[in-house]
């Protein structure tokens, strides 16, 4: 049985007021402690405004290491990057991001580069924060062939590469992911969403768990811990 609380917002400004309050409340506990804290972030639209809130408060930023919860398979200084994203958002303020993709046409190898990069790193996450596409996918968990990899991995495995079939008409391009048990061992996990449509997919994903089609359906149909979900319209 999948444990969530749904917090409803009346805009993305003021979800992502809160959202910010939240992830600032993870961090500063982590830091207290742990003395540092670990982070595994989205890519997308949807966080950006949570992103700005959340640099621009005072916290012991140089303790924080952020990592992306997946990646595309190209160069960190490409626009769909979202380890540039990441930096962008965040170094500024002082932390530390780890990219854990770059250009690869082995996808197979990405993978194992990846989880190699995440292995070094004190798991499992402070947090752990996930979206959705329209198709129901979270990270680069995608429907195909590489799904089951993503889903069945080693509970010690923290990053696959997958090849999504169909691709992503607007990102045609493999990618890197964390694994179900990665996501999952996190301390605290957050999804964000918008929109009525998502809002109704997920309900569903999360009424169907492990019987579901849809990728986030199958993730969260595992999880021990409550999960937060903050949608706005």
């Amino acid at each position: 049985m999948i444990e969530a609380e749904w917090w409803e917002y009346d805009s993305v400004d003021e979800m992502a007021d809160a959202v910010a309050g939240d992830v600032g409340f993870i961090i500063e506990s982590a830091i207290d402690a742990r003395d540092a804290s670990l982070l595994a972030l989205p890519g997308g639209k949807t966080p950006l405004p949570v992103f700005q809130k959340l640099a621009a408060q005072k916290l012991a930023w140089k303790k924080v290491t952020i990592v992306p919860t997946d990646e595309r398979l190209v160069e960190v200084s490409d626009e769909r990057s979202n380890a540039r994203l990441l930096a962008q958002s965040f170094m500024r303020a002082g932390a530390r991001v780890i990219p854990i993709g770059g250009e690869n046409a082995d996808v197979a190898a990405a993978g194992n580069i990846a989880d190699a990069r995440l292995q070094d790193l004190p798991w499992p996450p402070d947090l752990v924060w996930l979206g959705m596409g329209g198709d129901g996918h979270t990270a680069s968990i995608f429907t195909g062939p590489d799904m089951q990899n993503a889903l069945d991995a080693p509970k010690a495995r923290r990053a696959v590469g997958v090849r999504p079939d169909p691709m992503p008409a607007d990102m045609p391009v493999a990618r890197v992911t964390l694994t179900r048990a990665a996501l999952l061992s996190a301390r605290t996990l957050i999804i964000t969403i918008t929109g009525e449509e998502k809002k109704a997919l997920l309900e569903q994903a999360i009424a169907d768990g492990q019987s579901s089609k849809l990728p986030i359906g199958r993730v969260l149909a595992e999880a021990e811990q409550p999960i937060d979900i903050h949608w706005a319209p």
